[in-house]
């Protein structure tokens, strides 16, 4: 994956927390129980966390040819589709099965900075 790519993946990744983290603030406010929009505001915050972490990965895989950085890119997207995905459609629908799927995004999120170690190690 090239770093322009990775760096794109970022900028979207960053924009679709902004927009959710809004939306939570003033939309779901009165029509979300506190629980659930605290469910909605962990899912925002670990999207961004995430989304800058793509940011890293687009350095990294510019000045270095390890394959780490995209095996770190491609784990971060899907740690936040996983985990951010997972806790968004929790915290809407109040399905409980969903927060079962929310871990196997933290796993895909501890791979990611996994592989940012090797790549850095590798700079």
């Amino acid at each position: 994956m090239t770093p322009r790519i990775i760096a794109m993946l970022g900028a979207i990744s960053a924009s679709v927390a902004v927009v959710c983290g809004a939306f939570g603030a003033h939309a779901l406010t009165e029509h979300l129980e506190p629980r659930m929009l605290a469910v909605w505001e962990t899912a925002a915050r670990y999207n961004m966390y995430h989304a800058l972490g793509l940011f890293a990965c687009a350095w990294l895989a510019s000045q270095t040819k390890a394959r780490a950085a995209s095996v770190a890119a491609i784990a971060f997207v899907v740690g936040i589709s996983l985990f951010s995905g997972s806790l968004y459609l929790l915290a809407l629908t109040g399905i409980k099965w969903l927060g079962a799927i929310t871990p196997l995004g933290g796993v895909a999120f501890l791979v990611g900075w996994i592989a940012c170690i090797v790549a850095a190690a590798r700079l």
